[in-house]
């Protein structure tokens, strides 16, 4: 059964502009990397809210100089050094990004936040290019794409042996895979409570799709009747 739906997808962003595309390419990607159980499937669904809302986008990287202070301290020790590169994203890319994470002189705006994981860094786009079968690196925007965005997603998770600390519901662990830090812990946290309570478990078909028996075939009812039966039997009802 699709674990992942367009109610799953709206359940997360009620703007979401195509959930039917989002939902049928993200599990397509997670069928292939095998992100498979309900709380794999509502953790990753919810880091990559978290990360995109869902879309495949680009890094928005034109800030006020005070929010480039808070999202690099370290980096910008004043506001006087963040007022430099305020609202220029290439500046500010080719200054945070360059010279580490594979990018070389000036490439840091190039191989900027990407796709729904916001892949970062050119090594990244090397690896990850290679295991989905895209170049990545002479096409960084396929990571615009749907399925791209998705399938390089997936690639990242198998990756990184996510599979794991999802199923122990471990939000922390996951999202220093992802993130490097616990940038957004809370939030990623709601979302992941909010994801598994939508996926469909144990058979069960999601809330948002009653049964209707003047309209729905026969043949539909006959298998609601037996995912209910297993749900019922999973759950150790009598």
């Amino acid at each position: 059964m699709t674990l992942i739906t367009p109610d799953l997808i709206r359940a997360l962003n009620a703007r979401h502009p195509r959930p039917d595309v989002a939902a049928a390419k993200l599990g397509a990607a997670f069928d292939r990397y095998g992100l498979s159980t309900p709380r794999v499937v509502a953790m990753a669904i919810a880091q990559l809210m978290h990360e995109s809302g869902l879309i495949p986008q680009e890094e928005n990287l034109s800030y006020r100089a005070t929010r480039i202070r808070q999202v690099w301290p370290s980096r910008f020790p004043t506001l006087a050094s963040a007022e430099a590169v305020a609202f220029n994203p290439r500046a500010l890319g080719d200054l945070v990004y360059s010279g580490r994470m594979g990018n070389g002189p000036s490439e840091g705006f190039a191989y900027r936040g990407r796709g729904m994981i916001q892949l970062t860094g050119k090594a990244n786009y090397q690896t990850y290019g290679r295991l989905t079968g895209f170049d990545l690196v002479g096409q960084p925007d396929l990571l615009l794409q749907y399925g791209v965005s998705a399938l390089v997603a997936g690639a990242f998770w198998q990756s990184h042996g996510l599979n794991a600390p999802a199923e122990r519901g471990d939000v922390l662990a996951v999202t220093r895979a992802i993130n490097g830090g616990t940038t957004g812990l809370d939030d990623r946290e709601r979302l992941y409570q909010r994801a598994l309570n939508r996926v469909p478990r144990y058979g069960l078909l999601g809330t948002d799709a009653p049964l209707d028996p003047q309209r729905d075939e026969a043949h539909d009812l006959d298998t609601r009747e037996e995912l209910y039966t297993r749900a019922l039997s999973a759950l150790g009802a009598r």
